[in-house]
């Protein structure tokens, strides 16, 4: 039997709840072969309030990953993570391009100084003007989204609707806004946009801070869906419970941070 097989271009999280280490755990939940092309190295300081450290990796190195992964073994699905240079997304504007890869999931994962900043603008157009084109699916959250549409914020469900549109328009097949329990709504909800219809993804809002890695895991879901073959709604369908059983069966690791549960889907879902 071939195993489906799924790629995440993504930093390292040392501490194990996000990045690529999320997306590993997911794939494997999922029952997909996953493989890394790491980006980056974050480390957190344990002696100042887990402030993050990042170690951002050479481009001729990534390149050499993506080399042996691609050509060597062959993707049936992508997603990116954390992307810290406009060097890196165009790298991977490139690779999806060069080698014709379909079902890609673009986590547009911004670092930034506040609510309100982000880091280096300049990887915000690189992304709208690279990797959009290439987006199977999209998933922002509301800070992300923001930057991408050009909305100054995002309050309602409306203005996830608006950015969703604005979005869609720079290429991306499917574009799904993350409201999660920041939006005014009964429920945590998402939107989800093909370009013709906007549909409400809602689930319980579950109210725990301990959700390090969520969007990692959501996106890279999505990614193990569509290598399985998949319809890219019937995918974002089991991503989405994936992930509220995550974030249900959360816990929390230590006084700063708790990730989700990447098991809890297996154990309390699918039983």
């Amino acid at each position: 039997m071939t195993m489906p097989k799924a790629l995440t271009i993504a930093g390292s999280d040392s501490s194990g709840g996000a990045g690529l280490q999320a997306d590993i755990k997911t794939f494997q939940e999922l029952g997909v072969y996953g493989m890394t092309a790491i980006t980056t190295i974050v480390a957190m300081d344990p002696h100042n309030r887990w402030a993050h450290q990042v170690f951002p990796v050479d481009l001729a190195t990534i390149e050499a990953q993506l080399e042996t992964i691609i050509v060597g073994v062959g993707v049936d699905a992508l997603k990116t993570g954390m992307l810290p240079t406009t060097d890196i997304i165009e790298l991977a504007a490139r690779t999806i391009e060069k080698h014709g890869l379909t079902n890609a999931v673009i986590d547009p994962v911004m670092v930034c100084k506040g609510a309100d900043e982000p880091l280096h603008p300049e990887n915000t157009v690189c992304y709208r003007e690279t990797l959009m084109p290439k987006a199977t699916v999209v998933t922002p959250n509301l800070f992300e989204a923001a930057q991408l549409s050009g909305l100054p914020r995002i309050e309602t469900v409306e203005d996830m609707k608006e950015a969703a549109g604005r979005i869609h328009e720079l290429g991306a097949q499917y574009v799904i806004v993350k409201g999660g329990r920041k939006i005014p709504h009964d429920y945590a909800v998402d939107v989800l946009y093909d370009g013709k219809t906007f549909e409400l993804l809602e689930s319980e809002r579950i109210e725990t801070t301990y959700t390090h890695g969520a969007g990692c895991t959501f996106s890279a879901a999505i990614a193990a869906e569509l290598a399985k073959g998949r319809p890219v709604k019937d995918a974002i369908a089991t991503a989405k419970a994936f992930i509220t059983a995550a974030i249900r069966h959360s816990f929390p690791l230590n006084e700063y941070v708790g990730p989700t549960h990447h098991g809890a889907y297996r154990r309390y879902m699918e039983q």
